[in-house]
């Protein structure tokens, strides 16, 4: 097995800083975006606070202390997973975002029974009201941790497998 070029330390080094500034950025925005929309990034990304006490577009609404007991377990399940088998590189780096935003996540959750959002893409938005769907759901930094890791995952996967049958040079 191809062992991680990542020591454990930074791996938790790194989950602790997906905990940290998602955990800040929702404090921040509980502090300075009651009943305001900011837009950071022009037609991108703008900034507004809403409250989820469900998953992503609302699923299970209402059910944020069992999804956070879920959310938790997955983001522990993760490290204890990483700290005892160590993973190439590029899935170390998944695992360990998702990790962090299964923590932030669950955290949030236990400690004030729902998830804080703030981030809203209009260009989402664009997209899925273009297909039917409404508007894209606002999310938080832990959301793009997750979805970032899960990117991240499926391509070293594919970069791994790609190699193993000898296309893509070691």
């Amino acid at each position: 097995m191809l062992q991680s070029g990542m020591p454990r330390l930074a791996l938790l080094a790194l989950i602790t800083l997906c905990i940290v500034l998602d955990l800040a950025l929702k404090s921040w925005a509980r502090a300075e975006l009651p009943g305001e929309v900011r837009p950071w990034l022009p037609g991108v990304l703008d900034l507004t606070l809403t409250y989820n006490t469900g998953a992503a577009w609302s699923l299970l609404s209402g059910a944020a202390l069992p999804l956070a007991l879920v959310r938790g377990a997955v983001g522990l399940g993760l490290v204890v997973f990483l700290l005892r088998r160590p993973r190439p590189t590029g899935q170390a780096l998944a695992l360990s975002l998702i990790a962090g935003g299964a923590l932030g996540n669950a955290l949030d959750g236990l400690s004030a029974g729902r998830v804080t959002d703030m981030l809203a893409s209009p260009a989402l938005s664009a997209v899925t009201r273009a297909l039917g769907q409404g508007d894209f759901p606002v999310f938080n930094l832990a959301d793009v941790w997750v979805v970032g890791g899960v990117l991240l995952l499926l391509l070293s996967e594919w970069v791994r497998a790609r190699r193993t049958r000898g296309v893509v040079p070691a």
